[in-house]
């Protein structure tokens, strides 16, 4: 069987498409798993793995336990509102300290770009980043391209369009990546003030007018406005900006085909998009949240046995 080119999962930039492909096809294997009556594999029987969130996160958090545990590995939760880094040590100190308590992954969600990276150059273990600041959310983009695909089939030259808050957004960045490594066309959307410049060298199309990006899409990734990230007003208010930008059923109906609806949550019902939309036929908002599972269980087993020699 193939192996991933990586050690770690750092970020979408670091794979191939051989390497999505590998994670895709392995994460069907694994959907098929948690469809069962008995959900669980023995296939990480002997690994034990740390998810050190130094960040507060509620699904990602419980999607890589619920993976973990799925996979038989045994798991030790890390919360850095009650550890000693409050009291000024490190990071590298505090994962030293925990991985010599024999730990031979962990996954890391950290405010600061770059974290994940520092620690797979310094600590001796698999590292799974699950969201680094504004810079990175990898298992994120993954689930996202393999729920469109079971939509919409082959991303190549599909259009994607993502719309919201992209300057502070992870998710957005790991989408892109990954969606051109498949080939597809991305054009995000959203007020100029929350779209970085640097977009334009990655060869990402922008558009500020909503009704016109929606009738060029065949599905919009709606992202929720990072209030937390923002230090200044990036535009004049909310009610202006669900009035531009925001996902509305009359929105949706005007547009002259049927797109897929999709947001990485959690959802600000209102303001990005409404609960008439989150709830409809077009959105696949919870296929998300279970394909997450799946696709968490294939990048761990795949680093596992790779690493692991499994």
């Amino acid at each position: 069987m193939k192996n991933l080119s990586v050690d770690h999962l750092l970020g979408i930039k670091f794979l191939n498409l051989d390497d999505l492909e590998l994670i895709f096809e392995t994460a069907d294997n694994f959907k098929e798993v948690i469809n069962r009556p008995i959900k669980k594999v023995p296939s990480l029987r002997d690994i034990t793995i740390a998810n050190l969130f130094f960040e507060n996160s509620t699904r990602t958090k419980l999607s890589f336990e619920l993976a973990e545990k799925r996979l038989s590995a045994d798991v030790l939760n890390f919360s850095s509102s009650q550890s000693s880094v409050k009291k000024g040590e490190s990071l590298i100190d505090t994962v030293n300290n925990i991985l010599s308590m024999k730990v031979d992954m962990v996954v890391i969600r950290h405010p600061n770009p770059g974290a994940p990276q520092l620690l797979s150059k310094k600590v001796n273990a698999t590292i799974i980043n699950a969201g680094d600041g504004a810079h990175e959310h990898p298992t994120q983009a993954l689930l996202d391209s393999y729920s469109m695909r079971q939509q919409i089939g082959d991303l190549r030259n599909k259009n994607i369009l993502i719309v919201g808050d992209i300057i502070h957004s992870r998710v957005a960045l790991s989408n892109i990546f990954a969606l051109q490594l498949q080939g597809a066309n991305v054009k995000v959307c959203g007020p100029n003030t929350l779209i970085p410049k640097y977009l334009k060298d990655f060869g990402v199309k922008v558009e500020t007018d909503f009704d016109k990006a929606l009738e060029w899409c065949d599905v919009a990734n709606m992202l929720r406005l990072q209030n937390e990230r923002m230090s200044d007003s990036f535009f004049p208010s909310v009610r202006e900006y669900k009035k531009h930008y925001g996902l509305t059923m009359e929105r949706l109906q005007k547009i002259s085909k049927d797109i897929v609806v999709m947001h990485p949550g959690p959802i600000n019902r209102g303001v990005e998009i409404t609960s008439e939309v989150a709830d409809s036929n077009n959105s696949i908002i919870l296929d998300q949240v279970e394909n997450g599972v799946a696709i968490r269980m294939a990048v761990i087993y795949l680093l596992a046995k790779k690493n692991f020699d499994r």
